[in-house]
């Protein structure tokens, strides 16, 4: 969105915020602001008058941004100085930051998007802002004006990407200029008021070498998964919410040679891959007629006739299962995806129940030898209560014995108790037994020292 047409957002956010609290809503301010006077005096007069000479005084040259960001602390200034009341310089510094997040950032959260400490940001209404720091959830002192306050820094989000959110739209997903995920629902779905959810995108993407340092994983694991991919097995990585499956999905792709073509297809893009030949999918919401929207199922299948080496799906949850076990059963090896579950074994039985999702009347024995001859292995995830994630099991899928995939446990983490400052303790143990598959990492042409199975290699975390 151009600065001509953000500031045209902000004049009528300014009419529509002072109709708002005239009239009976639930705009109740949150706290007592003292400043908030002159913070909505210096607002209106600072979008009245750059809307004009922003567009006048823009360079191709010259950043934009910055330039408007000085001309809000000069304007701000003035006005400062033509009060009556004194205003020290440290409180009227605040007060132009504040300005400058709400005219080019997303208002109070923007300095909680801003830190780097911060994973998420969850806006329930005006008066409760939580964030995620360190795997732990916790409230931040940041309050929005109202309820008005909050839907206007949702309308900022997504607008730019053509989307709305109104009473007959009251939810949607939208992503920040940076790739950060958004969810956002109002009322009437919403009863305690506009809420987002905004799941931050790291410019820095973690390695395999940040998860060993994280305790995620141990080095023996790190290079049974790197050989399993390079392999082309078939890889599903399962997990309850904020498990950390995108952030591994991630790792274990960037294991995936140059050379090869690969598909990504998600809901909201937030894989980040290094590779040269990459093509990115994203899946598109229905317009306000509620027709044009294309589903991950549509673009699973329409990946396959785009000639992948590799498909990478950043989540199965519906009758695009189907289409992706067909795709693994059927030449495109390789192919790694997440989705949500609370074991190896319920990912299984997840995965039968998309399968039914997708209209096909197929026998339940059917989709589990479907199931079984698809994926090779199962990397599970779970976050802890102390707030670190770990790979709970690293687990092989075997063919069915009569109605039952067998599974058998490559790696898994044994938790032994909580330890000092509530963090948890455990080790991460091997099995003793070597997959199955040993022979597809072999002919691939990787070595794997076979000490790497025995329980006596590995470390304590």
């Amino acid at each position: 969105m151009s600065l001509l047409k953000r500031l045209e957002q902000e004049k009528n956010n300014v009419q529509e915020n002072e109709n708002a609290n005239s009239a009976t809503t639930r705009a109740i301010p949150v706290q007592q602001d003292p400043n908030q006077e002159i913070k909505s005096k210096i607002h209106k007069v600072i979008i009245e008058e750059l809307k004009t000479e922003e567009v006048k005084g823009e360079d191709e040259n010259s950043d934009p941004e910055a330039a408007l960001a000085e001309k809000i602390k000069e304007m701000a200034q003035e006005i400062f100085d033509a009060e009556a009341n004194f205003i020290p310089q440290a409180e009227r510094e605040n007060i132009i930051k504040q300005l400058k997040d709400e005219i080019l950032g997303y208002g109070p959260i923007t300095p909680l998007i801003e830190d780097p400490e911060v994973t998420e940001v969850m806006v329930n209404g005006p008066r409760d802002v939580y964030v995620e720091k360190n795997g732990k959830i916790q409230l931040s002192d940041v309050f929005f004006r109202d309820d008005h306050h909050v839907h206007h820094i949702i309308e900022k989000i997504v607008s730019p990407l053509g989307r709305r959110i109104d009473e007959s739209m009251p939810m949607v997903d939208a992503r920040l200029p940076d790739g950060s995920r958004v969810n956002a629902i109002i009322a009437p779905l919403s009863l305690t008021g506009p809420t987002i959810t905004i799941r931050k995108f790291s410019e820095d993407p973690l390695q395999i070498k940040d998860l060993i340092r994280f305790g995620t994983l141990n080095p023996q694991m790190a290079q049974f998964l790197e050989a399993c991919v390079k392999s082309h097995l078939n890889i599903v990585v399962s997990g309850g919410t904020g498990s950390g499956k995108t952030t591994t999905l991630n790792v274990l792709s960037s294991f995936i040679p140059d050379g090869e073509r690969i598909v990504t297809i998600e809901d909201a893009a937030e894989l980040q891959l290094h590779q040269r030949h990459v093509i990115s999918l994203e899946t598109r919401p229905p317009n306000i007629e509620g027709k044009g929207a294309i589903t991950m199922r549509d673009l699973v299948r329409n990946s396959l006739r785009m000639r992948p080496d590799r498909i990478v799906v950043g989540e199965v949850r519906s009758g695009e299962a189907l289409d992706m076990l067909q795709a693994m059963n059927t030449g495109h090896d390789g192919s790694i995806t997440t989705g949500h579950a609370n074991s190896p074994r319920d990912i299984l039985s997840r995965l039968e129940t998309m399968v039914l999702m997708a209209g096909m009347e197929l026998p339940i024995r059917a989709i589990r030898e479907q199931i079984s001859s698809a994926i090779d292995l199962i990397v599970h995830q779970s976050r802890m209560r102390d707030g670190t994630r770990k790979i709970n099991y690293i687990t092989e899928v075997l063919q069915m014995e009569g109605d039952t995939i067998v599974l058998q446990d490559i790696f898994r983490y044994e938790q032994e108790g909580i330890g000092e400052l509530g963090k948890v303790k455990g080790e991460f143990k091997a099995s003793g037994i070597q997959p199955k598959f040993l022979d597809k990492i072999t002919s691939a042409g990787i070595k794997l020292k076979e000490d790497i199975f025995q329980p006596s290699q590995l470390t304590d975390f």
